[in-house]
């Protein structure tokens, strides 16, 4: 199964999408593909925030930056996958990025993931719904990010988005 959970800052997306991967695991090994460079204390404060609320749950972390996929994962893993955001700015801005060829990088990655994974979970974040008001990298990124997120959707077998921590499906169902 294939979950795209998307929302805004601080939605509750991430909580939502730890736990709904940990249902979906079963026996198999749990991994957290971090996609955050540890760029400056804010960065570094976000990670280690978003590794502690993991304690306990088993997950091992594994950090992908760019070129998801070149990554080689143990088949049938459980993937949370966090974030989309982190990662396409990484691939259109890094100087090891693919530039125009960020969204084809991201969703290769992805489907390369599915094929591997017996669960992945991928989150991401909604930034147009305030309007695309902005101009040069700044819309670039949007656009990307926003292209990304719908061939995602299309990928998947459940579509989430989580408001004020309470998630709305938009595609698929969450078996009890």
């Amino acid at each position: 199964m294939t979950a795209l959970i998307v929302g805004g800052a601080a939605s509750g997306k991430s909580a939502f999408a730890e736990q709904l991967l940990c249902k979906l695991s079963g026996s198999a090994p749990r991994i957290y593909l971090a996609t955050m460079r540890p760029f400056g204390a804010e960065a570094k404060a976000r990670i280690q925030k978003h590794r502690t609320s993991r304690e306990g749950l088993g997950f091992e972390t594994i950090e992908c930056y760019v070129n998801l996929a070149s990554l080689e994962l143990p088949q049938g893993s459980a993937v949370l996958l966090e974030d989309i955001g982190n990662l396409c700015a990484n691939e259109l801005f890094d100087p090891t990025g693919r530039g125009d060829g960020a969204a084809d990088a991201v969703v290769r990655g992805v489907e390369r993931l599915q094929k591997r994974c017996g669960a992945l979970v991928i989150v991401s974040n909604e930034v147009c719904s305030g309007g695309t008001i902005y101009a040069g990298d700044t819309l670039r990124y949007m656009r990307l990010l926003g292209e990304v997120n719908n061939r995602l959707a299309a990928l998947s077998d459940l579509v989430c988005e989580t408001v004020c921590g309470i998630p709305r499906i938009y595609k698929g169902e969450i078996s009890t």
